[in-house]
């Protein structure tokens, strides 16, 4: 049977979310409660999340229970909860239909008059947040949908009054192919999640359905015209195309006396020829101008203000895990960042360069080894960047090693390189190097950050002293 979720969330019905302290659920939990439907939710663990959403008088059942399901008129989950959930599994033998939480998120995208989607192979969390920032400094009130913590909000997400949805917009699994978007921003399209498409032409496939979901009249679709594999997925696209650049004065957003001072940049967004913004970022790197200029140029379309483009960057410090301070180790900084994939780790290490650093030190765990063989080679050259590379144990995630594959083989790739096998090595070994001076940054998509975390406790436990004194 055909069954079409608008039917299951409507006032009155009843929804089960399992997986309810998720990142993407938690709002969902708080929007369709606002619309009149009566939500419960399971979660593995308590949490903070789990907290406030009780406290919307959202009950939340810790683990997953079949009992739970009992009276649900639909069952929502995640995409990391599969058919042998127990959950799932009585929802599915009671006849409760089973929809994704993406299918949700599309459902409620069709009731705003504005849904601003971004997607791309990376950036979507930084320029997502930067949207977040414009469209609250615009005083339209957004709702939000993040895949991470943005100060702002104390949260991933934001419930708001407003007429506009800005969502983070995910590829894998095709999620963003539910999404109903009236303004689909793409940052770039890259091969990655190769455990799910086939190759980058079917990502390119992908990202072009993406941007055909786009309403023909009224809809616009936010593009990079700086990506050549951008350009190759729309072209031909029959909806309304916004191309901003860095550089190239042909397209429609452009930045124009670009300085920068310490690491951060300064520029005019100049939009059809003439300024549109003055901007001021306390972010470093080439990729968050770019980012920049996308989040300015959805705002354009959306009919918000220069002003507000320039009050919500200037505001704008970065999102959770994205080049986040944790602190400071033997008079070295500790940063750490989510980059997962080598154009990520590439504008992160480039950027760092810059900042007037003595060495560059990256701790480096690869996530998932189909993305590590897939793009090995990539791996290898990128973390040269680096004036010190140490390479944790690949991050599993989702997968099993079928491939036979180690971070010890990138390390043997990469002069100078070391190889961590356990995690707790790895915060030893950047105890042991850490100079005054030094920028020393744990990157990856895993739990690396608790490498830095822990640097971090034994200078406040020893005192910033050499080794940890």
């Amino acid at each position: 049977m055909n069954r079409n979720i608008e039917d299951y969330i409507k006032p009155g019905a009843r929804a089960h979310l399992v997986g309810v302290g998720g990142v993407s659920m938690a709002p969902l939990a708080e929007v369709l409660k606002g619309k009149g439907v009566g939500v419960t939710g399971s979660d593995m663990r308590e949490s903070g999340t789990v907290a406030h959403l009780r406290s919307l008088g959202i009950p939340v059942a810790i683990g997953h229970l079949p009992g739970s399901v009992e009276g649900a008129g639909c069952v929502i989950r995640t995409a990391a909860v599969h058919d042998d959930n127990p959950e799932i599994a009585a929802a599915l033998s009671a006849g409760i239909p089973v929809f994704e939480r993406a299918q949700a998120w599309g459902a409620i995208m069709g009731h705003y008059k504005n849904a601003l989607c971004v997607a791309g192979t990376h950036g979507k969390t930084t320029t997502t947040s930067m949207c977040t920032h414009i469209f609250l400094a615009a005083g339209r009130d957004p709702s939000v949908m993040i895949g991470g913590t943005l100060p702002i909000l104390g949260a991933g997400h934001r419930v708001g009054q407003g007429d506009t949805i800005i969502a983070e917009s995910c590829e894998y699994c095709n999620s963003f192919l539910s999404f109903a978007p009236t303004v689909a921003v793409i940052l770039n399209v890259e091969a990655d999640h190769l455990d799910f498409f086939k190759d980058l032409d079917d990502i390119e496939k992908s990202f072009r359905k993406f941007a055909e979901l786009v309403p023909a009249p009224g809809g616009h679709v936010v593009a990079n015209w700086d990506s050549a594999n951008v350009r190759k997925t729309l072209e031909g696209l029959q909806r309304p195309c916004f191309m901003f650049s860095l550089t190239d004065r042909e397209a429609h957003c452009y930045a124009d006396n670009l300085a920068w001072e310490r690491g951060l940049p300064t520029f005019d967004i100049v939009v059809h020829g003439e300024k549109y913004a003055h901007v001021s970022l306390r972010v470093g790197g080439e990729h968050n101008v770019s980012n920049a200029l996308a989040a300015a140029s959805a705002a354009y379309v959306l009919g918000v203000p220069g002003k507000a483009v320039e009050e919500g960057l200037s505001s704008f410090t970065g999102a959770g895990r994205r080049f986040e301070k944790k602190g400071v180790y033997c008079g070295a900084d500790v940063y750490d960042d989510y980059a997962h994939h080598p154009d990520e780790l590439r504008a992160l290490l480039t950027m760092a360069k810059t900042l007037g650093y003595k060495r560059v030190v990256c701790a480096f765990q690869p996530h998932t080894y189909t993305r590590t063989a897939a793009l090995f080679d990539d791996f290898v050259e990128v973390l040269k960047l680096a004036d010190v590379a140490v390479v944790a144990e690949i991050y599993a995630a989702r997968e099993q090693n079928t491939l036979g594959i180690s971070s010890l083989d990138l390390v043997r790739k990469i002069p100078g390189a070391v190889y961590c096998p356990h995690l707790e090595g790895a915060a030893a070994q950047l105890a042991d190097m850490a100079e005054p001076g030094d920028l020393i940054l744990t990157v990856g998509a895993g739990d690396i950050y608790l490498a830095g975390e822990e640097l971090v406790r034994r200078c406040s436990k020893h005192g910033n002293v050499p080794n940890g004194g």
